[in-house]
């Protein structure tokens, strides 16, 4: 499992020529689901980039909070419009199960009715080391309840063993660049904006040891620049605690 992780996270395949001929199947019937889960993933998130350039109100939105619109191209951002289904334009066959697999759709357990997870909301693509996309971020532009909705666990998306930003602040730190790990989507992208493009930022959660690995991986000193309120000055005391017993020569904060 560590060297399939390892693998993953470096873009690598794992020889599987020892597996039997009904494991290698079930391994290839597993990472062609993979792929059409991220195409799915991809296709909507053109999808949501076409409608911010018809949505003055997410423009305003994202202008208003300083970034540029080549910042806005350089991450992906876009725009899930207003209607509870919205993607059936996208994808005409909007029942396909795996659409709730990558977590874009949402089907009511009382009557079986299907709406799309993510709507009128700025929209933030995640993408795992590789910069396939495998989950999405969602912002209100109000006072809308959550503020930020992100996708639920998938096949694809585990939030507490994936960071914001991974693969090109790791490629921004191998030309010399601090790792500055911030709060939220928004944190990176202004970071990113200012030129400090070596920039992450956990998702939704707690830092977990699993991303705290992930980042030492990238920088032998991270600097933790989390918000300066309450909430924020408790997350950075929490990854005090948590970073104390796995500190080690060379491994700081």
């Amino acid at each position: 499992e560590a060297v399939k992780d390892l693998a993953q996270q470096t873009g690598m395949t794992v020889p599987e020529d020892d597996l039997s001929p009904q494991d290698r199947a079930k391994a290839a019937e597993q990472k062609q689901k993979q792929t059409t889960l991220t195409d799915m993933l991809e296709k909507a998130g053109e999808s949501y980039r076409q409608h911010l350039k018809t949505a003055p109100q997410a423009v305003a939105y994202l202008k208003g909070r300083g970034l540029s619109g080549q910042i806005a191209k350089r991450f992906g951002l876009g725009y899930a419009p207003e209607g509870w289904r919205s993607l059936a334009s996208v994808f005409p066959n909007y029942d396909d199960p795996l659409l709730v697999e990558t977590g874009l759709v949402i089907v009511n357990e009382e009557d079986g009715k299907r709406y799309d997870r993510f709507r009128d909301r700025v929209m933030f693509p995640i993408r795992n080391i590789k910069g396939e996309c495998i989950g999405f971020g969602g912002r209100v532009m109000g006072d809308g309840t959550p503020k930020y909705l992100n996708s639920p666990e998938t096949e694809l998306f585990d939030k507490g063993r994936s960071l914001y930003n991974h693969g090109p602040a790791r490629e921004a730190s191998g030309k010399g660049q601090s790792l500055i790990v911030a709060e939220g989507y928004m944190d990176v992208i202004a970071l990113a904006e200012a030129g400090f493009g070596a920039s992450v930022a956990p998702l939704g959660t707690a830092i977990t040891q699993t991303q705290l690995q992930l980042m030492w991986r990238i920088s032998d000193e991270p600097i933790i620049a989390l918000d300066g309120d309450t909430a924020g000055i408790r997350a950075a005391q929490r990854v005090m605690d948590l970073a104390l017993p796995l500190l080690e020569a060379g491994k700081s904060l």
